[in-house]
């Protein structure tokens, strides 16, 4: 009997940087264990707007364009807070909108798309609220960018409040939160910036025969995934 695969629920946004940080995990996650688990993205909605940080730490554009450059000193990924200085984002909702529009060309497209719109506000410093932003990243992801335009200013606003109300049933308060879900509803989370080990243990705990493939190398990984980081990446 072929086992079910585990869900893996995972809550996000394309301008958190903490989930930019894991994407090394994630992906080797999904080469190794591919086969038995199915990943699903939600858009948190991370920045609705500015005037809903009023205290804290976080207050304005200028702490986040600090918060990443920190992070980006002691982080294996690369990550650039300029575009908080340059150029701010007012919100993330509209990235998280676009991901649901290209999510209607199918999973793969739109975890390009995701791939690439990260790459645009943390190594390029783009401002990614930006509609020409937006259509290029759906170009370079291999979209049908007449699609995903008008799947945008149709569609997106609907499904990404469906990713919103599931946020809620959830509870999730922050980003990345990741649950792994097996066919016998038991669930683990795994929240915040980890190390691969806690992943893999999820999957393992859940599904004890889940079988480990080895990881590609050199040309390989690339068939895979085209774009891939080291720290000093500029």
């Amino acid at each position: 009997m072929k086992q079910e695969k585990i869900r893996v629920i995972y809550f996000t946004d394309p301008i958190c940087s903490s989930c930019w940080t894991v994407e090394p995990q994630l992906r080797k996650l999904l080469v190794e264990y591919g086969d038995n688990i199915a990943l699903e993205y939600h858009m948190g909605g991370l920045l609705p707007s500015w005037d809903m940080f009023t205290s804290g730490p976080i207050s304005k554009p200028a702490d986040v364009g600090r918060l990443w450059d920190e992070l980006g000193d002691h982080s294996e990924m690369p990550i650039d807070g300029e575009v908080w200085r340059a150029d701010p984002l007012p919100s993330s909702y509209p990235p998280c909108r676009a991901y649901k529009a290209a999510e209607l060309q199918g999973m793969e497209n739109a975890s390009r798309f995701l791939r690439r719109t990260r790459e645009m506000v943390m190594v390029e410093n783009k401002n990614i609220t930006r509609l020409d932003h937006l259509r290029q990243a759906a170009v370079d992801s291999g979209l049908d960018a007449a699609r995903f335009a008008d799947d945008y200013d149709s569609r997106s606003q609907q499904l990404f409040q469906k990713d919103l109300e599931l946020r809620a049933q959830y509870g999730v308060r922050g980003f990345p939160a990741i649950f792994f879900v097996n066919g016998a509803s038991n669930q683990i989370l795994v929240y915040g910036s980890k190390p691969y080990e806690n992943y893999e243990a999820a999957i393992r705990q859940l599904a004890p025969s889940a079988d480990k493939k080895q990881a590609p190398a050199g040309g390989d990984l690339f068939d895979r995934y085209p774009t891939l980081t080291t720290r000093n990446t500029v």
